[in-house]
């Protein structure tokens, strides 16, 4: 027993002296998916996806639930099962709308709290409360709420009056947050400048919850080599190979965006990380050029600008952010394969569902708590889904330890 209470320890000075843990974020135009081509579009998006490993994935242009199920499968789930899929909202605001927005999270992260929809004249805006799973969640939880939205497309002022209008459906809603509330709305804004009536109503200091844009770069963004680095759209320069889905021209345009409440720009809870917003492919060097073009050379390699090209008309939007907590699961320490996991993620109310993978024999498990006390012990047979009842403890963050077998200690928190 002495020797894992010294594991235990050890354990947790490593994790307090890491200090801080990241949360990347991305948000994608997923240009009408599944329907648009080509067919292995699940495919390119796993080679995107697994370039950057967001813990929280934001889409638009969603076509179907089926669709919905494919990305979380097959493009997220590919080689583990770390990602978890807020619930499928059909479009409510216009019945002729067939395109939908959705949130994917990192469930050894996150826990979604509630998922519903703002309605506009044009289409839903998703809302969605994220929770960071972390080791002080009980005392101090942090909560994010995620809004994903897609603008009224195309210019003209009629145009920009529906994109203010369905922007005022979001600013309208802050009587239902709380002005300290950590606040994402990202999507494709279809803004074609910074002096455009909905970005400046997202931004008005006068709202109760300021909206910033993390990189702060006003201007005229369509077709100004001057911002050629944040352009998102268009990866490529005719539709004509891509039976007519989305656009061409190059990249021009900016029009998709990641803003966060002006209280993650230095706050010490939770904060954007500076010189971490990007146009994620974009080199600055493909003004009015497809992607993939053999001259857009840069920090994103051509298989990377390959996949985007084929992918979307549009570049994905990423950025990071920084928590002063350290999250209960900690994936990236996992260098193999887990044996044994949680099918009913780390935070834990009466049961342990475990599921025990490439070994057919018995593994002896004990629980300990923070102090290296042994509270619980038991054995289960290899290969097995078992549900083992924690009813009888108390509230708490718990070590579950294989101590027969090479496996990651499992933390849980147990909270009724």
């Amino acid at each position: 027993m002495k020797r894992i209470f010294i594991n235990i320890v050890v354990f947790s000075i490593v994790q307090t002296a890491l200090g801080q843990a990241t949360i990347k974020t991305m948000f994608y135009n997923v240009l009408n998916y599944p329907s648009a081509p080509p067919t292995n579009r699940e495919e390119i998006l796993e080679t995107i996806i697994d370039s950057y490993e967001p813990d929280i994935f934001m889409i638009c242009e969603l076509e179907t639930e089926a669709g919905g199920d494919e990305i979380l499968n097959s493009s997220l789930n590919d080689d583990h099962t770390n990602y978890s899929s807020a619930p499928f909202l059909s479009n409510f605001s216009n019945s002729d709308v067939e395109l939908h927005q959705l949130l994917y999270y990192n469930n050894q992260k996150f826990t979604l709290i509630q998922s519903q929809r703002l309605i506009t004249t044009i289409r839903d805006i998703n809302w969605y409360t994220l929770e960071l799973i972390s080791v002080d969640q009980t005392n101090n939880p942090i909560r994010i709420e995620v809004f994903v939205a897609h603008l009224k497309a195309s210019q003209g002022a009629t145009n920009e009056t529906k994109r203010l209008n369905m922007v005022k459906e979001f600013t309208d809603n802050y009587a239902n947050l709380d002005e300290n509330d950590y606040v994402i709305f990202a999507g494709d804004f279809n803004v074609y400048s910074s002096n455009e009536p909905a970005y400046q109503e997202l931004l008005d200091v006068n709202n109760k919850i300021i909206m910033a844009d993390p990189i702060n770069t006003p201007g005229n963004w369509t077709s100004n080599s001057t911002f050629e680095d944040i352009h998102t759209q268009s990866t490529r320069l005719s539709n004509n190979d891509f039976d007519d889905f989305g656009s061409g021209g190059g990249l021009d345009d900016r029009f998709d965006f990641i803003l966060i409440s002006e209280n993650m720009i230095n706050s010490t809870e939770l904060s954007y990380i500076p010189n971490t917003y990007g146009s994620y492919g974009n080199n600055g060097n493909c003004y009015n050029q497809r992607i993939d073009d053999v001259d857009c050379t840069g920090v994103y390699d051509n298989a990377l600008r390959d996949a985007l090209y084929n992918m979307s008309d549009h570049l994905p939007v990423v950025m990071e952010l920084q928590v002063d907590q350290q999250f209960l699961s900690t994936p990236d320490f996992v260098e193999t394969p887990r044996t044994i996991q949680l099918n009913n993620g780390t935070i834990i109310e009466d049961h342990l569902s475990l599921q025990i993978n490439n070994n057919s024999d018995f593994i002896n498990f004990k629980i300990y708590n923070t102090l290296g006390q042994e509270i619980k012990s038991f054995s289960l047979k290899g290969n097995s889904v078992t549900e083992i009842s924690v009813s009888e403890l108390s509230n708490g963050l718990y070590y579950l330890i294989p101590t027969n077998i090479d496996n990651n200690v499992i933390k849980f928190l147990k909270r009724n």
